[in-house]
């Protein structure tokens, strides 16, 4: 079976740009892409308040995806999907079986993030999979090379979705760089070692046939998000990827989570793993 990107577009900016990357992606793992628009109106969207919303007809949203993917060098298949866009999501998820979701991410500076619903947090309670979100600032869409791994010790598993980490990391010659943060009140903190941090990765079996040895780095932050997002900014890092535990999607407190504000406020792509545990 060919392997797929999904990608989400409502035609706008943001979605452009995710699909320029989600191209250039798609080249050197050999897959094709599902172009996905979901035709959105419900009240319940979550975004409806917040984010801009394509108006087209079902006519012009056909012709319109068309057109986007007679212009791709790569194997396209195009889909219109109806409501809620996780469900949408997880329709398609569940009959192309992609190695990721991508999407775009908008402009929500002028939103606080309380009031901020996006589509990529609401995939990812209603039907987690991995997922890779592109900012709106994010001008190239060149391969990532330097990929940094925030992790925060403790032992996870990602299931299949493992091999397919590991295969992008192999295939686009990667280095990877795992992340632990450390809070400033060490003595408040549980205590995590580089060893620990290491082999909590390693049981997964990610750092397998990598091109370079996994590297470590320590750092010290009050919020493990702004840890994360500093980091980041200091390695010049391409590609940040965080872990979305089951006990993130619970509660109401869900845009406090690391992952949540990562996701929000990075300037460069962060993929999204589902953990199992």
């Amino acid at each position: 079976m060919t392997p797929s990107l999904l990608i989400l577009t409502d035609f706008f900016r943001a979605a452009d740009q995710a699909l320029d990357y989600a191209t250039n992606l798609a080249e050197p793992l050999g897959a094709r892409l599902v172009l996905l628009h979901v035709r959105r109106n419900s009240i319940l969207d979550p975004e409806m308040f917040t984010g801009e919303l394509s108006d087209l007809s079902r006519e012009a949203t056909t012709l319109a995806l068309s057109r986007v993917a007679d212009n791709l060098a790569i194997p396209v298949v195009a889909e219109i999907g109806h409501g809620r866009v996780a469900f949408a999501v997880a329709d398609a998820v569940s009959r192309h079986q992609p190695l990721l979701v991508v999407l775009g991410r908008p402009d929500y500076s002028a939103t606080p993030d309380k009031l901020v619903q996006t589509t990529a947090l609401d995939i990812l309670r209603t039907a987690p999979y991995p997922m890779l979100i592109v900012p709106h600032t994010v001008a190239s869409s060149q391969l990532p090379r330097r990929v940094l791994l925030a992790v925060d010790g403790d032992d996870f598993t990602l299931g299949a979705h493992a091999g397919a980490f590991r295969q992008l990391l192999h295939l686009l010659g990667a280095d990877l760089t795992v992340l632990h943060v450390t809070p400033p009140d060490a003595a408040a903190a549980r205590v995590v070692s580089e060893q620990q941090v290491l082999d909590s990765v390693r049981r997964t079996g990610l750092g397998i046939d990598l091109p370079a040895p996994i590297r470590f780095q320590g750092t010290v932050a009050a919020r493990p998000a702004d840890g994360i997002l500093q980091a980041a900014q200091a390695r010049d890092t391409d590609l940040v990827v965080v872990l979305a535990r089951p006990r993130s999607f619970w509660g109401k407190l869900f845009h406090n989570s690391v992952t949540a504000q990562v996701l929000l406020h990075s300037t460069v792509p962060v993929l999204v793993l589902p953990t199992l545990a």
